[in-house]
C-alpha cells in the first residue's frame, strides 16, 4: 500500500487539498497520512487543526514549529524548528510521497525534510508568480527541490519546466482548491447568517487583507488605506477574516479589532471562517476585497467580482472579473464602485476561470498513484537550449 504525506499548515491551504484529502482516503490501495503544522496549530489562528479532525481525517503527526512572533527572525526560526520537526515526522510515518502546497515557510521547512530524506515530493500550485511577497521565491525554491509538479494553468506547467523539470512530471490538471465548487454544497446567504450569528439583511463584502511581505510601505498604512475605502460605503456590510501568521500580521489584527470594536454592527471579524462557511460567503457577496489568492482563484469561479490591492498577487493570470487597484483610499474606492456596478455585475455572467473546471483532486490523486518512484528523486536538468 502507497503512503501519501499530506502536509497542511493554514486553513487556506487544507481548503486547497480538502478534496485530493478525500480522494487519497477513499481509495483502498492507498493510505493517507496528514501531518499538520503552523497555523493550525496555534491558539492565536483558532486551533484549525480541530476542523480536519471533526472532517473525519485522522492526524498523523504534528510539528509545532510558529513562534508566538511575527519577525522575519521569528520565520526563520519558525523554519528551522520545522525542519528538525519534520525529519521526525518522516522518520517514523516512512511516506513514499510527501505532498506539499504552494509557498509558504512551513512548506519550505517540510520539504527540506522531505528532500534530505530522499522522500519524492509532489508539489502544487508550482510555477505561479507573486511579485509582492516573499513566497514567490519560496514556491520557486520547492520546485527545484521536487519530484513531481501538479500546476493551475499551462503557463505555469510551462514556467516549471522552464525550471528545468521535465515534462513528463508535470502536470496540469487545474486548481484543485476549485472543486469545491462543484463538489461541495454551500450555506445560502439566511443559513450563513445563523452560523455566524450575523444579521445579512444588507449586501456585504468579503475582505482579506495580508501583509505585502517584500513591500516597502507598513502594512498597517496600507491596511488604513483599505478600512477608509470600506467606510466610503456604508450601506454595505464587511465580512474579514484575519491575516496568516507572516512578518507584520499581528499588527494588522489589532487594527482590525479595533475596526471591528467601533463598527459592530457592521463588521464581522473571525480568525477562520473554515472552508464550506468562507465559500459560502464568498459566493453571495458582492465583491470579495484585498489581496488573498483567493480573490484571483476561487472568486472568479464563483462569478463574484474581485478587488485585488497592491502587488502581493501581481504576476498570477487574472480572469475578467478582477480588478486590480493601488494600495490608496481613492484607488481602491473607485475599484470597489467599479465592481458592484450594474454593468460590471452583469459582466460576471460571462466570466471563465483560468484555473481549470474543478476536477482536479481525483486526476492528481490517479497520478500519485501510479507514479513510478523506482527512481527515488533522482532527477535530470530539463535544459531548453538543447531541446
Amino acid at each position: 500500500m502507497r503512503k501519501i504525506a499530506v502536509v497542511t499548515g493554514t486553513r487556506a491551504d487544507y481548503g486547497l487539498i480538502y478534496w485530493l484529502l478525500r480522494e487519497i482516503q477513499g481509495d483502498p490501495e492507498l493510505k493517507l497520512q496528514v501531518i499538520v503544522t503552523g497555523m493550525h496549530l496555534s491558539p492565536e489562528f483558532g486551533n484549525t487543526y480541530k476542523v480536519i479532525e471533526k472532517d473525519g481525517f485522522e492526524i498523523d503527526w504534528r510539528v509545532d514549529m510558529l513562534l508566538s512572533s511575527d519577525t522575519t527572525k521569528a520565520m526563520s526560526q519558525s523554519v528551522g524548528l520545522g525542519v528538525i520537526g519534520f525529519a521526525e515526522a518522516f522518520n517514523y510515518l516512512e511516506p513514499d510521497i510527501v505532498v506539499l502546497t504552494g509557498d509558504r515557510f512551513e512548506t519550505l521547512a517540510a520539504a527540506q525534510a522531505a528532500m534530505f530524506a530522499k522522500i519524492p515530493i509532489a508539489h502544487l500550485y508550482g510555477g505561479e508568480i507573486t511579485e509582492g511577497a516573499i513566497d514567490e521565491a519560496i514556491r520557486h525554491s520547492i520546485t527545484k527541490m521536487a519530484y513531481v509538479h501538479y500546476t493551475a494553468a499551462e503557463e505555469y506547467r510551462n514556467r516549471v519546466i522552464q525550471l528545468g523539470e521535465h515534462p513528463e512530471r508535470v502536470f496540469n490538471y487545474g486548481a484543485p482548491g476549485l472543486d469545491h465548487i462543484t463538489r461541495t454544497s454551500t450555506l445560502s446567504r439566511k443559513e450563513l447568517a445563523v452560523q455566524l450569528d450575523f444579521s445579512l439583511d444588507k449586501p456585504y463584502f468579503l475582505v482579506t487583507y495580508h501583509p505585502e511581505t517584500l513591500g516597502m510601505k507598513d502594512p498597517v498604512l496600507s491596511l488604513d488605506e483599505l478600512l477608509s475605502s470600506l467606510d466610503e460605503f456604508p450601506d454595505y456590510k464587511v465580512l474579514i477574516t484575519k491575516p496568516n501568521a507572516d512578518p507584520g500580521g499581528r499588527a494588522l489584527i489589532s487594527q482590525l479589532e479595533k475596526y471591528k470594536g467601533v463598527n459592530t454592527e457592521r463588521v464581522y471579524l473571525h480568525t477562520s471562517l473554515g472552508q464550506l462557511r468562507y465559500l459560502s460567503a464568498m459566493k453571495n457577496a458582492a465583491a470579495v476585497i484585498g489581496n488573498s489568492s483567493s480573490g484571483i482563484i476561487e472568486a472568479p469561479a464563483c462569478r463574484v467580482a474581485t478587488v485585488n490591492i497592491g502587488d502581493r498577487q501581481k504576476g498570477r493570470l487574472r480572469s475578467d472579473s478582477v480588478i486590480d487597484c493601488k494600495e490608496t483610499t481613492e484607488s481602491i474606492t473607485n475599484a470597489i464602485r467599479i465592481a458592484i456596478s450594474p454593468e460590471f455585475q452583469q459582466k460576471l455572467n460571462c466570466v471563465e476561470s483560468v484555473y481549470g473546471v474543478g476536477n482536479a483532486s481525483g486526476r492528481i490523486k490517479d497520478s500519485l498513484k501510479a507514479l513510478n518512484l523506482s527512481h527515488g528523486t533522482t532527477k535530470t536538468f530539463y535544459d531548453l537550449g538543447k531541446v
